[in-house]
């Protein structure tokens, strides 16, 4: 397994445009994406504006299809006027 966590901070204004595209994103990456095995959006009401997911594919070429998926790219376009901060971690190795 290949993991990604990502933490972003979005401009407080956009985050009712935000979510759903977000949501929508994770959503379309389970469904069309046979690697991905994992998706998860979290966020808290005392941290408003922080966005953190988690996501697991089967290895990092399954990712690298991710990335370059059409869905994915359009919902990276969307929002990139919306993120103050994006912070990308990987991790090659996830024990279960």
């Amino acid at each position: 397994m290949y993991a990604v966590v990502v933490s972003f901070e979005i401009k407080p204004e956009a985050m009712p445009e935000f979510m759903p595209l977000m949501l929508a994103n994770a959503r379309q990456s389970l469904e069309l994406e046979e690697g991905c095995q994992q998706f998860d959006v979290a966020t808290d009401p005392l941290r408003a504006g922080e966005v953190f997911l988690y996501e697991l594919y089967t290895d990092r070429a399954a990712f690298d299809v991710h990335m370059s998926a059409a869905h994915f790219k359009t919902f990276d376009s969307a929002v990139a006027k919306m993120i103050v901060t994006k912070d990308v971690r990987t991790f090659a190795e996830v024990a279960q």
